[in-house]
């Protein structure tokens, strides 16, 4: 039976290429998180939006991180994986203040909002632990590159 760290690594995701079409998909369902929380709202509260953002910045570098040179994509995937902690860390942010303004002032807070942010926590940290797997992957393979037969450096 695998190691737990293989179920929890997914290690068949290692190829950085493979991985910019999970962003590129990744940025489409941010979108229409986005969109569909902003709706949600009746379109009244344009920080609905706030995931729609992130899904067209990870959608357009992870287009741009499908490329055959090595070096773009190790840049776009690189910044890909900044966009993503940046917003993994700032949604659970967002969330407490949407839940702790609404119950000073004796109102239910907006389970639309929080229900968005939680999912859009939830989908980028799948991804940036994905990324981080995806770089200790590519490393080992280029340590692997760098020796010869036998332990002979080339």
């Amino acid at each position: 039976m695998p190691h737990l760290s293989y179920w929890i690594f997914l290690p068949w995701i290692v190829s950085e290429v493979f991985l910019g079409e999970i962003d590129f998909g990744l940025g489409l369902l941010l979108v229409i998180l986005g969109l569909g929380s902003y709706l949600g709202t009746g379109s009244l509260h344009p920080t609905a939006l706030i995931p729609t953002w992130f899904g067209l910045a990870l959608g357009i570098f992870g287009f741009l991180a499908i490329s055959p040179d090595e070096k773009w994509r190790k840049l776009f995937m690189h910044i890909n994986v900044t966009i993503g902690l940046l917003g993994f860390l700032g949604a659970p942010v967002k969330q407490f203040k949407a839940t702790c303004m609404p119950l000073s002032a004796g109102l239910p807070p907006d389970k639309i909002a929080l229900g968005s942010q939680l999912t859009m926590a939830a989908l980028l940290l799948i991804f940036v632990i994905l990324c981080i797997r995806s770089f200790i992957a590519a490393r080992a393979r280029g340590r692997f590159r760098a020796w010869g037969p036998c332990g002979a450096a080339v």
